[in-house]
């Protein structure tokens, strides 16, 4: 028994000299809007005592989106030298926060633009340290507002005609959503037909009237703002076929 117990103790000790390491991201996803100049932040602690170590390596890397991707470097620091190496497509808009004896090695990026729509991973090596959790990753999601978008008709604006009212942004993230109103000429909202649909930036009118002209309103818009066009739709009697034209002089 007292062999056993010698033996645990022994191993206790054994596995206390063994380092560990936890680097954390404290969320798994940020939202910024494209331009922002932005932190994503990255700590660690370490069993360690980091006045000591010969050498600590902080790394940060933008994962590859495909399955058989690879990975990018984006800057490897080195303690104690205090150097910095920039991979060369990173240059003049990235940085690294650091602060190696307080666990702190936060990721700057300037000027965010829709390619950094990725996962950032950030990893810390210290000689020593076995075990824990060298390697944490986030997800950077950046928003884009939608571009002003473009209203256009399709179709006969004559009676009786179906036609479709269309609304695109070319640009915006998360993609925007479309939705449409109509107003009369004194600018006061009107109720749409019954049979009218307003799906995906379409607006499709059937059997259209003289009580379908008017001002139609598309809205384009995501998370973090919205655009809008405006459409004048005025509906037109159908064409008289010149073989009536004696109508119209029994008439007049």
């Amino acid at each position: 028994m007292e062999e056993r117990i010698s033996s645990l103790m022994f191993l206790c000790l054994v596995l206390s000299g063994v380092g560990a390491i936890e680097v954390t991201i404290p969320q798994s996803q940020y939202e910024y809007a494209r331009g922002d100049n932005i932190t994503l932040p990255c700590s660690f602690t370490s069993t360690v005592n980091l006045n000591t170590v010969p050498v600590a390596i902080i790394s940060w890397t933008a994962l590859a989106v495909e399955a058989n991707g690879k990975d990018a470097m984006i800057l490897t620091y080195y303690y104690p030298l205090k150097k910095t190496d920039i991979t060369s497509s990173y240059k003049g808009r990235v940085s690294l926060d650091v602060d190696v004896l307080n666990g702190k090695a936060n990721l700057k990026l300037s000027s965010i633009s829709l390619a950094d729509n990725k996962h950032f991973g950030c990893r810390v090596q210290i000689p020593g340290e076995r075990r824990g959790k060298q390697f944490a990753t986030t997800r950077l999601v950046v928003l884009e507002p939608p571009s002003a978008p473009v209203c256009k008709i399709q179709g006969k604006t004559e009676y009786g005609q179906n036609i479709n009212l269309t609304c695109v942004s070319a640009e915006g993230f998360p993609p925007p959503t479309y939705s449409w109103k109509r107003y009369c000429v004194h600018n006061q909202p009107v109720p749409q037909d019954p049979s009218t649909t307003d799906k995906g930036g379409i607006l499709s009118l059937y059997n259209i009237s003289i009580w379908t002209s008017g001002y139609y309103v598309c809205t384009s818009q995501n998370k973090i703002h919205a655009a809008t066009c405006k459409i004048t739709l005025s509906v037109s009697p159908p064409k008289i076929s010149p073989s009536l034209g004696w109508l119209l002089d029994f008439f007049n």
